[in-house]
């Protein structure tokens, strides 16, 4: 069992930056692929950015519109991930949350993750 909690949001204007964090409870975190999603008012939820474990060490994946933008990173150690988003705009404006998986599969898929925190939001003002 996976708890996760978000925190970071807030209201900040165009071209500004927030750091979105994720506390996981649990001793297997290091194991769990993490990801981040959002939820724009009346949108589904939509996938951000993941974060996973692999044999050849740690990969990430970001959606087009984020790519180059935001930033997804783990402690481990803290039991922790994290979202960087710079250059922010108003079509970020949603509910983020951060979600668990055991597997890698799937990456971008919501349904794919069995675990989610109940979301921070995130108000970009033109």
């Amino acid at each position: 069992q996976v708890q996760l909690v978000e925190s970071g949001g807030g209201l900040v204007q165009a071209g500004g930056s927030l750091r979105l964090s994720c506390a996981a409870s649990g001793r297997t975190f290091s194991s769990y692929t993490m990801g981040w999603f959002r939820q724009a008012p009346g949108e589904g939820r939509e996938f951000v950015a993941a974060i996973a474990i692999t044999w050849s060490g740690v990969n990430t994946y970001y959606a087009d519109s984020v790519k180059g933008r935001f930033t997804v990173s783990r402690d481990n150690a803290k039991n922790t991930v994290y979202l960087q988003m710079n250059s922010l705009q108003p079509e970020d404006t949603a509910i983020y949350s951060c979600a668990a998986k055991n597997l890698n599969n799937g990456l971008t898929n919501v349904g794919s993750y069995g675990y989610w925190g109940q979301g921070t939001q995130v108000t970009v003002s033109s």
